[in-house]
């Protein structure tokens, strides 16, 4: 199936890194889709005349790792699952085809939108060697010190990112994600289900909204740090997120 998915890739139109540079979209709106590989596929098939495909270095489909920081007592995780509109994720992410490097703060406030601030370092295990801007850094734009978090899960997916012709909103696919939780050193997958997130400046018309309803892909709220982590860690709180537990599994062995 995943040879299919980059088969529909090859199908659209390419931009380049450098003129999507003006679609950032660092303080946005964002919406999410779970879909199957199969809907995927008729989703892609769609889209050809209305989006462009990201391609760097004549990649389509990027390659990330990811891992996500929590206190010892997982309040970011807690709150995400208690519901709270105002959060934060903090993250180092590695784009794996160019080897970049960032320490990212995410917060949401309680008007949905969602702001990301970064900056470069060497990974995961530089970050006490580089406290001349990583202590900063976090001392304006999170609510934690780097000494009172630690590295909680890593995961590795795919990606594709689609432009719209009028470069007012972004697409991105995550699938074939993969989850290693490092305090419960349980692994998990998701071989069969694809994250869609629709990023734009507010609420402005979207051509995908359409295209994803008539290939039946249904908006669904989908964080890979919580949802990867009650996966790998049954020690967690999950009865906010059973629903969408038993979802994922059904999509993930329906035949």
């Amino acid at each position: 199936m995943i040879d299919r998915i980059a088969e529909k890739a090859q199908m659209l139109p390419p931009i380049s890194l450098q003129e999507m540079s003006g679609i950032k979209l660092m303080n946005r709106t964002d919406t999410k889709f779970v879909a199957t590989h199969d809907q995927l596929v008729k989703f892609l098939s769609s889209v050809k005349g209305k989006y462009f495909i990201q391609e760097i270095d004549g990649k389509r489909i990027a390659s990330y790792h990811t891992t996500y920081f929590d206190t010892n007592d997982y309040e970011m995780y807690t709150m995400h699952h208690a519901g709270r509109s105002v959060r934060e994720k903090i993250r180092v992410r590695t784009y794996l085809d160019s080897d970049d490097t960032f320490l990212e703060v995410k917060n949401k406030n309680n008007h949905g939108r969602t702001k990301k601030k970064r900056i470069t370092v060497g990974g995961v295990g530089t970050l006490e060697n580089e406290k001349e801007s990583v202590v900063p850094f976090l001392g304006k734009h999170a609510w934690y010190r780097l000494e009172e978090v630690t590295p909680v899960i890593e995961n590795w997916f795919n990606r594709i990112t689609l432009v719209n012709y009028g470069k007012t909103e972004r697409l991105t696919i995550d699938f074939n994600l993969r989850f290693h939780h490092l305090k419960s050193d349980r692994k998990d997958s998701l071989q069969r289900v694809a994250i869609i997130e629709l990023k734009r400046d507010g609420n402005i018309p979207s051509p995908a909204l359409d295209l994803l309803r008539e290939a039946r892909i249904k908006r669904s709220g989908f964080s890979k740090y919580c949802i990867g982590s009650a996966m790998t860690h049954k020690g967690l709180k999950q009865n906010n997120f059973k629903e969408r537990l038993r979802m994922i599994d059904k999509m993930e062995n329906k035949r």
